[in-house]
């Protein structure tokens, strides 16, 4: 089946199809005609006509720092759930954290004629900055805010500045911060920024307050948690940057003899699914990442598909909803 047949079935011209299949603009009335053809019929365009039309293909590239990520799953369910409405093929690339991996997963998708790209979660650098500058495909950033590019992003200072507060009405005199390198500008160096600001303005109420940096995961979270008590076995509150140090942190205080929610505190970022079975279920900031997927993909399309090319550069930032459980 050809575009001018389903033309001819719907009373509209070729030219109004093409623009359907390609997103541009049509009357409500004659895209619901061509969407009825379609649906009946079946039609499905060419991919290679497709090219030689727009440049492009209906194909969206997400650059991951790593796969296995319950944050990244989410955000991964909004983009595709998105993407496939419009019509959209989502290709995933897996970086490992390692940015040699994302330039070239970058020079991949333009390569290939990719229509766009959403990166998650990266950390800027000179040269990522000036390839991005000269980059030929529209992108939009997920989990950090950067000047001139398209991002989505939580609140991550205000989230932990209120949980550390919680630990604090607690009663707590003794607080560690779990927190990661600070080259990532939201994860690291706002969440830590948010902790600092909760125990400046609890001075006086605190005894020692003790700060570590490690990785994204249980194990960094066990091990400098594990460091901390040898250092002070007497720490009664623990703020974490992200729900996966927390589980960490959580085996090296059932382990010290501690009992999480009585003689201890803890609280995490993220609330991962996991968090409610655990032997105490974690007290967290509930961050919308399927939003922030969904968000993610409409900025994309409607770059991609817009015809406003002096449209601003749009920067979201979502909020966060404290969750409180039994482990505070």
């Amino acid at each position: 089946m050809t575009i001018k047949e389903v033309a001819q079935m719907a009373g509209v011209s070729s030219a109004a199809v093409s623009r359907y299949l390609n997103g541009g603009s049509l009357s409500q009335e004659k895209r619901d005609r061509i969407q009825k053809v379609i649906e009946e019929t079946g039609y499905r365009p060419s991919t290679a006509a497709q090219v030689l039309r727009t440049g492009r293909m209906k194909q969206i590239g997400v650059i991951v720092p790593k796969l296995y990520s319950d944050s990244v799953s989410q955000i991964m369910e909004g983009i595709s759930e998105r993407a496939a409405k419009q019509g959209y093929m989502v290709v995933v690339c897996n970086t490992g954290g390692e940015e040699e991996n994302e330039i070239r997963f970058l020079e991949l998708m333009e390569n290939n004629q990719a229509a766009g790209v959403i990166i998650m979660g990266t950390v800027m650098t000179a040269r990522k900055e000036s390839m991005l500058k000269k980059y030929s495909l529209p992108v939009v950033v997920t989990g950090q805010n950067y000047k001139g590019i398209p991002c989505i992003y939580h609140n991550d200072e205000s989230a932990v500045r209120e949980l550390t507060e919680l630990i604090v009405k607690k009663g707590r005199k003794r607080i560690a911060y779990l927190g990661v390198n600070e080259r990532d500008e939201r994860a690291g160096a706002l969440r830590r920024k948010g902790f600092q600001s909760a125990v400046d303005a609890a001075e006086k109420e605190l005894q020692y307050v003790y700060t570590s940096v490690g990785e994204f995961t249980p194990d960094s979270g066990y091990n400098n948690m594990a460091a901390l008590f040898r250092e002070d076995p007497q720490i009664d509150g623990v703020v974490c940057a992200t729900d996966t140090i927390a589980m960490g942190a959580m085996r090296a205080i059932r382990q010290a003899g501690r009992t999480i929610g009585e003689d201890i505190s803890i609280v995490g970022v993220g609330d991962s699914w996991v968090d409610n079975f655990s032997e105490t279920p974690l007290t967290t900031a509930h961050f919308y990442f399927k939003q922030c997927g969904t968000g993610a993909a409409e900025m994309l399309l409607s770059i991609i598909e817009g015809t406003d090319p002096a449209a601003p550069v749009r920067q979201t930032c979502l909020e966060y909803t404290i969750v409180e459980r039994g482990s505070i």
